[in-house]
């Protein structure tokens, strides 16, 4: 299949899987540039905190986004990406700006309700190059495969599952 042909990019490490109802999508992961947002992504996926999810916001021609646990239940989804006190409960802190790794088609950012240290859960994937986002949301991973399987998704598709890729190496 064309996922087990993704290449990770010099310098990246770990790569998660999100399987959605239309197909999976790799990303590679960033731990040089944001080691914080990195160690707290994988320890969401590990907890088995995405599975189950859906697909809480589409900007056409800038972004696809998830990570609220909110999205579980088809009854609040008036509020699905509004509680970011909704996430995991536990904001990384930190906001790891890097001019090495800035928003393009595939980019995978933190999303945030205007402070970039109070990122916890929510995250996007670009769908063309943002550079207005440089320096506001935390690039911390990149598509490597599954791009098709991005743009193909709409509002309250589910993710069947985040995992992370037993043979991506670890830092």
């Amino acid at each position: 299949p064309a996922a087990a042909a993704a290449q990770k990019s010099p310098g990246a490490g770990q790569v998660f899987v999100v399987e959605t109802m239309k197909g999976s999508i790799e990303i590679e992961t960033y731990p040089n540039e944001a080691p914080k947002t990195v160690d707290h992504v994988l320890a969401l996926i590990k907890r088995n905190f995405y599975n189950g999810q859906r697909i809480l916001r589409i900007v056409p021609a800038q972004l696809v986004q998830f990570g609220d646990p909110q999205t579980r239940d088809m009854t609040r989804q008036a509020w699905w990406g509004r509680g970011f006190d909704a996430g995991s409960g536990k904001a990384i802190g930190v906001a790891e700006f890097s001019k090495k790794r800035p928003h393009k088609l595939g980019s995978v950012s933190m999303a945030h309700a205007g402070d970039a240290r109070e990122a916890d859960s929510q995250m996007f994937i670009s769908l063309a190059a943002q550079p207005k986002w440089n320096g506001q949301y935390a690039v911390f991973g990149q598509v490597i495969a599954g791009m098709d399987v991005v743009r193909k998704l709409v509002v309250t598709d589910r993710i069947v599952r985040v995992t992370v890729k037993p043979d991506s190496a670890t830092r």
